[in-house]
């Protein structure tokens, strides 16, 4: 199905929360990219490059979800305000831990991140092709950032912490946000 009219009830709901969880996962990002530079810039001037590119593709995926959910006069995730202080606070403590936790933090979302956009893709390609072609957009991006940070951060014991309370908070602020 491609026009949003079209759409079954039941189907609509889901779509709508998708949508929802992706434009509230993307102030995430944001928020963790901003306060990254915000340390980089002092500490590791070298990344700081690669981080604003990161933040460039974050925003473009905000505005993305975001004026999907004007167009359909959905409304925004009732926890934005959770997926902005947390995103912020995420991105300063790694940052503060060094530029491997900056990496392990991005692989941890990343792999996170690409394994639900997988199970959306399935799921709107059934029921929404824009809903379908909006995720999808944003795909190749959150690849190469996910690539990024698996390369770039270190793979030790010390980091292992890092990398699953950062999956495991992606997971609950995900799961938190399709209920909200």
């Amino acid at each position: 199905m491609s026009c949003v009219k079209d759409i079954k009830i039941e189907h609509k709901k889901e779509i709508e929360r998708i949508i929802r969880v992706d434009h509230a996962g993307e102030l995430g990002a944001i928020n963790i990219y901003k306060s990254q530079l915000l340390i980089s810039k002092y500490l590791y001037k070298d990344i700081v490059p690669e981080l604003n590119e990161m933040l460039t593709h974050e925003k473009e995926h905000f505005e993305t979800f975001d004026n999907l959910l004007k167009k359909r006069s959905t409304r925004t995730c009732y926890a934005l305000w959770f997926w902005a202080f947390g995103g912020f606070l995420l991105g300063l403590l790694t940052a503060l831990m060094g530029r491997n936790a900056i990496w392990v933090c991005t692989n941890a979302i990343e792999t996170t991140v690409l394994h639900h956009l997988t199970w959306q893709l399935s799921y709107l390609n059934e029921h929404d092709k824009e809903a379908y072609d909006a995720v999808y957009s944003i795909k190749s991006d959150e690849e190469a950032h996910q690539s990024i940070g698996a390369t770039r951060g270190s793979n030790t014991f010390m980091y292992k912490p890092i990398f699953f309370i950062v999956k495991t908070s992606t997971k609950v602020a995900i799961w938190l946000s399709t209920k909200l």
